[in-house]
């Protein structure tokens, strides 16, 4: 019978576009709409094509489970200090420089407060290009924030890279099952990053 057949150029961009739109798109609901524009619909044919421009999904093994897929990417941001551990936010997707300038605006401040650092706190972050945008500095300067300036080159002082390797261990080894497993583990993981990490670094 041959190989299956593999979605057009137009098919999987198509596919892209509505997996992009809607991150909780289900694998039927896929099906159907490439049926419908006469691609095919195989789970594994939808499944490679996505997986050819970059976007992965874990499929679930029961039925029941509401949604088949999770099509987009989790991203957990956060802070921490010598006395501990800020808030943590969960974003699904690329984070762009207007979405960090709004989690700093919601975030930044009231994490300071939580932790009593009071308000002459110096604020260090890594040299993402999104970090540095002309929006995100404004917010810095308008609410007064000191900001720590330093090179991409200087590992000593990216403390981040050295507490995201700790947070993403200890959460493995919780084993999380789904999404409000997984971000239980983040923050209860998290709060115990001050009693193993923090005051070392």
């Amino acid at each position: 019978s041959g190989p299956p057949a593999k979605p057009s150029d137009r098919g999987r961009r198509a596919l892209v576009r509505k997996v992009t739109k809607n991150p909780m798109v289900t694998l039927k609901e896929l099906q159907r709409f490439s049926m419908v524009r006469g691609e095919p619909s195989r789970r594994t044919t939808i499944t490679a094509g996505l997986h050819q421009s970059g976007l992965y999904g874990r499929v679930t093994q029961t039925e029941a489970t509401p949604h088949e897929a999770w099509w987009w990417q989790h991203h957990a941001v956060g802070c921490f200090s010598a006395v501990g551990t800020g808030r943590l936010v969960r974003m699904k997707g690329k984070m762009y420089a207007v979405m960090y300038r709004d989690i700093l605006d919601e975030n930044l401040l009231q994490s300071a407060l939580d932790l009593r650092l009071g308000r002459r706190f110096i604020f260090q972050q890594d040299n993402d290009p999104k970090h540095t945008a002309k929006i995100r500095k404004v917010w810095l300067r308008d609410n007064s924030v000191n900001v720590l300036e330093w090179t991409s080159q200087s590992l000593d002082l990216n403390q981040t890279k050295h507490l995201c390797r700790d947070l993403k261990m200890a959460v493995q080894r919780c084993s999380p099952s789904n999404l409000m497993e997984l971000e239980r583990s983040c923050r209860e993981e998290g709060e115990k990053l001050p009693k193993i990490g923090v005051p070392s670094l």
